[in-house]
């Protein structure tokens, strides 16, 4: 095992989707992340963590159920579903396809980290109520300690952003400074 897998980076749908101002679910705060997103990622980089892609991607045709609740997006081979510029995957980072808000669900993150000894889990990415809160409920329930750096995560919705991070601090995880996670 690597020590230094101990510590991994989940990066969750840093993807067109969101960032590109032209994107089906771009919103004005989400471009305020992108600093802090890749500090986070250089500094991973540097570190030599244990850094992985989660990317929404669905399939064209078939039966899905976020359908119903949310417009067509993230088609795999989609331009929306892609990383946005800056956020690509570099040799011996993993990407990781999720059909479902949490990154762990029917995918082989939990085994992944459990297999590379990994403990803590630093989370960033879109969106702090949705995708970013049941993620880091699932490394908690998986026995990882996850930690948001603030700044590196962010909704559309203010209240629901900080009503998550409150919870997150408080029941399952530790939000820390930008500065104390890198």
């Amino acid at each position: 095992m690597n020590p230094r897998h101990r510590l991994a980076l989940l990066l969750v749908d840093v993807n067109r989707s969101f960032f590109d101002t032209e994107g089906p679910f771009h919103y004005p705060g989400a471009l305020d992340n992108l600093g802090p997103l890749h500090q986070l990622l250089e500094a991973a980089r540097d570190g030599k963590r244990l850094i992985v892609h989660a990317r929404e991607a669905h399939r064209k045709g078939l039966l899905d159920y976020e359908r119903p609740k949310l417009p067509e997006h993230s088609y795999l081979g989609d331009r929306d579903q892609e990383p946005y510029p800056g956020f690509e995957e570099r040799p011996g980072e993993i990407v990781i396809h999720k059909r479902r808000f949490s990154a762990f669900f029917a995918t082989d993150l939990a085994l992944l980290f459990q297999e590379q000894g990994t403990e803590r889990v630093i989370i960033a990415g879109v969106k702090t109520n949705v995708c970013i809160r049941a993620s880091v409920q699932d490394a908690f329930a998986y026995g990882f300690r996850p930690t948001i750096a603030r700044g590196s995560v962010s909704s559309n919705r203010p209240h629901l952003h900080e009503a998550s991070l409150e919870d997150i601090q408080r029941y399952i995880g530790e939000v820390v400074e930008l500065d104390m996670a890198v």
